[in-house]
This record gives structure tokens, C-alpha cells and sequence, in this order.
């Protein structure tokens, strides 16, 4: 048995209800080891079940200090077949519940909606089509608070409802990009007790050439006699500097098919005009808001939701190479991404570091005090 304060512990307190898909007689590795030694591999750098299975064997010594391993370290075969076996809506599940039982939601906090494909992984079937993982992402805390896959990008409406109904999401704000603009989806997050920032593109017909022949209409009139709230930020980088204005109105009453958007109070507008080598290029996105024309917040929610690309997609491209990760057998893919979600929440509560996330690997590879600490925010409650 693990004692209460080891990570084992911790880390069975919210997974240890997973159900081993495993036949009884063939169980040589116990299920928790093998998740525990899983998610300290992906933690320290390794991407696949033989650099996961080579991790175990390096650190089999400091690992049975803390670890029962009746039976050594299991081959990479044994990860790779388990993996693929078990059920991800369970994994899903335990994560979801870890997240609510040690994080809080705050009045106001921004959660950013979207989707990754996962291009080295492939369904297997007929097609072979490429996974497509939704994340919900707490820009302000860095974490990942739930996930969900989808067998094509198109299939993100039908995921979003049920994988808003798994969490509490009372009194946030959430934010989803265009393919997420749609009345059940507004639906589900009103009734829960949130708000919504959703993004509008062309197909979204009436709605979005409505929205943008009124902002058209109004900036004509220099906004005049029309309330109205406007911001505007600029920003230098790379050798170009970025003008973004931001507009809020709160009359909808125009709008065609209005009634149909639950709690709709008030839409919104962002232009970009980036400058760089002589060149100049404008674009306009639109949006709908279920919250009072308030032009600051709106403005945040927008630049909060480009985080879930700037920071969780690169993140997992560039400092856990998920693109370049293969694994096609079975459910190996979608787990996967689950235990590197798990990697990403764990180190981004290191608020001490200066380092990125692909050096914090490394050090929790070299370094099995740090990586403790790391794990040890499994218990951590976060503000």
C-alpha cells in the first residue's frame, strides 16, 4: 500500500477507480503502476512506450521506494496493449473529477474552448481519419480542465454540450471559436449558469452578415446617437507593430433570429491591422455575447482565447512533440493526449521556474526531487 503523502497516493485518489481492461489471469503489472510510471515518463520527456518502458527500467530503483512493482518494470508492449484497451471516457472522467476536486473556478474566470487535431495519430478503420481532441483551457490558471475527442473537426458542436455538462462552469465566461456558434451549444452554457464570447464566421449565414452590416452601418455614422463601448491596444514584436480596436453594442434587437440565442445581450466586433515591411492588412471578426455591452471584457475574453493556441497547442507541439507522436493502436492516441494534459497541469504549477515547459522535463528527468515536487501538485488546490 502507498502511504497517504507519497504521489502514488495522490495519484490513486483520483484515478484509482479506472477499471483494468485486462483478463484477470494475465495481470502481471498492477493497473495504477503502470499509469504512475506513465505519467512521470511523459513528465520527463519520454513520447512513446519505449522511451516510457526504457524510463521505468533507468528509474526502477527510486521508483520501487515508492512503487510495490511485484513484478519489475512492465515491456513496452505491456504499456502499448493497455493503453490501447482502456477506455478513454473513463480516463477522461477521473481527470475531469481530479480537476474539480483540486481546482477552484472563480466569479468571472475565462474558459477558452477549442480543438487540436492530433496529426501523428490516426483512428484505426477503414478511413484512418485523424483524432480531434476539444479542450476547455483556464487561461488565467494554465490548466486543462476537460477534454473530449471527436472523429473530425465538423463533429467539435456535437462534443462541446456534453463535455460543458461534466464541469462547473457557474458564473464563468466562456469563449468559443466559429465552429462553436451554435444555438444548443449558447443553450448549454446559459443554463449552467455562465456566459458565453462565441465567434461568428460566414456560416453562420443572416447572423453574421446582420452583426457586420451593423457595425458597417454604425462606424459610417461615426457611431453617432448609437451606444455604444470601444477599445483599442497596440503591440510591437517581431517587426511589426499591431493595432487592435475593439467595439461593443448592446442593441440586438435587430438582429434576425435573435430569440433563438439564449440570454443574447450584446455583439461584438475586433479589427486587427498589422504593419510589417511596408504592408498593411486589415481584418474584421465578429461576435455574440450573452453579457451587457462591456467593451473591456470583451476585449480580454478575445485575447484570452488566442492563449489556448499560444500557449496549450504550442506547448503540447513544441515541448511534448504531440504532432510528431504516432500511435495508432487501439485508444493509445486519446489516452495519451489525457496523460499529457496531466504532464501540463502538473508542471505549470512550478511558479518558481523561469524555464519552459520542454527544460522543466528535462530537470524532472534528471532531478527526482524536482520531479516529486511536480507531482505532488496533484493535492495542490489552486487559487
Amino acid at each position: 500500500m502507498f502511504t497517504a503523502t507519497s504521489p502514488a497516493a495522490l495519484i490513486e485518489t483520483h484515478f484509482g477507480g479506472l477499471k483494468d481492461p485486462r483478463a484477470a489471469h494475465s495481470i502481471e503489472h498492477q493497473l495504477i503502476d503502470i499509469l504512475i510510471i506513465t505519467i512521470c515518463a511523459t513528465i520527463c520527456g519520454a513520447n512513446d512506450w519505449e522511451a516510457i518502458a526504457q524510463y521505468g527500467r533507468t528509474k526502477q530503483e527510486w521508483l520501487k521506494t515508492w512503487l510495490e512493482l511485484p513484478n519489475g518494470i512492465p515491456s513496452a508492449d505491456t504499456f502499448s496493449r493497455v493503453f490501447a484497451r482502456l477506455k478513454p471516457e473513463e480516463l477522461q472522467k477521473c481527470f475531469m473529477g481530479w480537476m474539480q476536486a483540486v481546482q477552484n473556478v472563480t466569479e468571472g474566470e475565462l474558459l477558452n474552448i477549442d480543438g487540436k487535431t492530433l496529426r501523428g495519430a490516426k483512428e484505426v478503420g477503414k478511413s484512418r481519419s485523424l483524432i480531434h481532441m476539444v479542450s476547455v483551457w483556464s487561461a488565467s490558471q494554465h490548466l486543462v480542465l476537460g477534454q473530449m475527442k471527436v472523429s473530425e473537426k465538423s463533429n467539435e458542436i456535437t462534443a462541446i454540450p456534453p463535455l460543458l455538462e461534466m464541469l462547473a462552469i457557474r458564473g464563468c465566461l466562456v469563449s468559443i471559436d466559429a465552429m462553436g456558434c451554435q444555438t444548443e451549444i449558447a443553450k448549454t452554457i446559459v443554463e449552467q449558469g455562465a456566459d458565453y464570447v462565441l465567434a461568428l464566421k460566414g456560416n453562420q449565414g443572416d447572423l453574421h452578415n446582420d452583426v457586420s452590416q451593423l457595425f458597417t452601418s454604425a462606424r459610417k455614422q461615426n457611431f453617432r446617437n448609437i451606444e455604444h463601448q470601444f477599445h483599442s491596444t497596440v503591440s510591437f514584436g517581431h517587426g511589426r507593430m499591431e493595432t487592435r480596436r475593439y467595439w461593443t453594442m448592446g442593441d440586438t434587437e435587430y438582429l434576425i433570429g435573435a430569440h433563438k440565442w439564449s440570454g443574447l445581450k450584446s455583439i461584438g466586433m475586433v479589427e486587427s491591422q498589422r504593419e510589417m515591411n511596408g504592408k498593411v492588412s486589415v481584418e474584421q471578426r465578429y461576435y455574440i455575447l450573452s453579457i451587457e455591452s462591456d467593451v473591456q471584457r470583451f476585449a480580454t475574453a478575445v485575447r484570452s482565447h488566442w492563449s489556448i493556441e499560444n500557449q496549450l497547442h504550442w506547448i503540447l507541439d513544441v515541448g511534448f512533440g504531440e504532432d510528431a507522436a504516432q500511435s495508432c493502436q487501439g485508444y493509445s492516441a486519446e489516452n495519451l493526449a489525457v496523460i499529457r494534459h496531466i504532464g501540463i497541469n502538473l508542471l505549470s504549477r512550478d511558479k518558481e521556474s523561469k524555464v519552459g515547459v520542454k527544460t522543466r522535463r528535462l530537470q524532472a528527468g534528471w532531478d527526482d526531487n524536482y520531479l516529486k515536487t511536480v507531482l505532488s501538485a496533484l493535492n495542490i488546490v489552486t487559487a
